[in-house]
């Protein structure tokens, strides 16, 4: 195939002969790796510094609000195609869809993928006796304090009509002279309707570990951790998060998440190829590889337990990553802060609040931090 002068350009800027290395294995494997490999020497190539990723991001940019028109089109990024060029990525939940997209868009050509709808991935409710359909990792059952987060927890009255919903305490952040548990919006605060519990979510409301799914909906089986701070952060902002001011000897100060240990004080940017990994209530400790940038995406929410759809919000520059067989981020993992893949100290990328059983969607970290006015606890 004659390659187009801007492909030309492109394979100049990303190092095609190393791309095309990495392909290969890619085509072939069952792990959520993106096409590339995040190997030091040429990863940060594929950030959003990178010219050849703003070219085309732009044109991402210009054709996101005509592809997305169509119901079943519910996203666009900027990744790359398996012949390792910059690509724009097109989201469908259909084959018509799918087979319905443009194989290029001014010039740069599209990857498209098929997807489920993408959903804030709170733990799913279970009636009864309570319980999700997501069994907890036994890591992040209930803890001796001070308890060390990427574990099971929530706010304490979230329960309806006789279903409890749960996620993730995902990291330590410092506000002021406050340190506080970070967590989803949709974790900590979703019930903003007088509804099946006749609660509303409001400041000084109890945060506990473990989550209601995980100790039968009776909240007398958890312990307080922390007590919420409403910020509100949907539907008006860009980012999924809340927080919560911990209770003194309840919550391990350094910072420290089960299964990755203290982690940096400082974060870092995502780039397409980079190793990550998390710690969250239902998939413990799992990896998996950034497989797009810049995204904007439909997200589907509830607002009260078990109280079906409420609101579908739209994000905008959002960090994808892989996600096959939910085997990174399933119900109940919501929450969970999203690192870079390494032994020691590392630096934080996204908080990780939505997925599908194919990709998982995270807040890039600095969002997050300028929202909440903070910063990250850590070494």
């Amino acid at each position: 195939m004659k390659l187009t002068s801007s492909q030309q350009r492109f394979y100049t800027l990303l190092g095609i002969g190393v791309l095309v290395l990495t392909i290969g294995l890619w085509g072939c494997s069952e792990s959520d790796k993106s096409p590339v490999s995040s190997d030091a020497s040429f990863a940060g190539q594929l950030s959003l510094k990178n010219p050849a990723v703003q070219s085309v991001m732009a044109v991402q940019i210009r054709h996101t609000k005509a592809l997305m028109a169509r119901a079943d089109v519910i996203g666009t990024a900027t990744t790359i195609n398996e012949a390792g060029l910059p690509a724009v990525m097109i989201l469908v939940t259909s084959e018509s869809a799918r087979l319905a997209a443009p194989t290029e868009l001014d010039g740069v050509p599209v990857r498209v993928v098929l997807t489920d709808t993408i959903v804030a991935m709170k733990g799913r409710p279970g009636g009864g006796g309570g319980g999700g359909d997501e069994d907890i990792d036994p890591k992040r059952d209930k803890q001796t304090p001070p308890i060390i987060l990427g574990t099971s927890g929530g706010w304490r009255f979230d329960l309806a009509n006789g279903f409890c919903c749960g996620g993730t305490l995902g990291s330590l952040i410092q506000v002021g002279d406050q340190k506080r548990i970070l967590s989803n919006y949709h974790v900590f605060e979703a019930d903003i309707v007088d509804g099946g519990n006749g609660i509303v979510a409001t400041t000084g409301d109890p945060v506990i570990q473990p989550a209601l799914i995980d100790i039968g909906c009776n909240a007398n089986n958890a312990q307080e951790v922390a007590t919420l701070v409403v910020t509100s952060s949907l539907p008006s902002s860009n980012v999924d998060c809340s927080s919560a001011n911990i209770i003194s000897g309840m919550v391990d100060e350094t910072g420290a998440i089960l299964e990755i240990g203290t982690i940096s004080a400082t974060t870092v940017g995502a780039f397409i190829g980079q190793d990550v990994k998390k710690s969250g209530r239902t998939t413990g400790l799992s990896r998996s590889t950034v497989d797009a940038l810049n995204a904007t995406v439909n997200i589907t929410y509830n607002n009260e337990c078990a109280g079906g759809t409420a609101f579908t919000e739209t994000f905008t520059g959002q960090i994808i990553i892989g996600n096959r067989g939910s085997k990174f981020l399933k119900g109940g993992d919501s929450g969970s802060l999203m690192v870079e893949d390494v032994t020691s100290n590392p630096r934080a990328v996204g908080l990780l609040f939505a997925g599908s059983r194919k990709i998982a969607i995270a807040n890039p970290i600095n969002d997050v931090l300028s929202f909440l006015g903070a910063s990250m606890v850590g070494n």
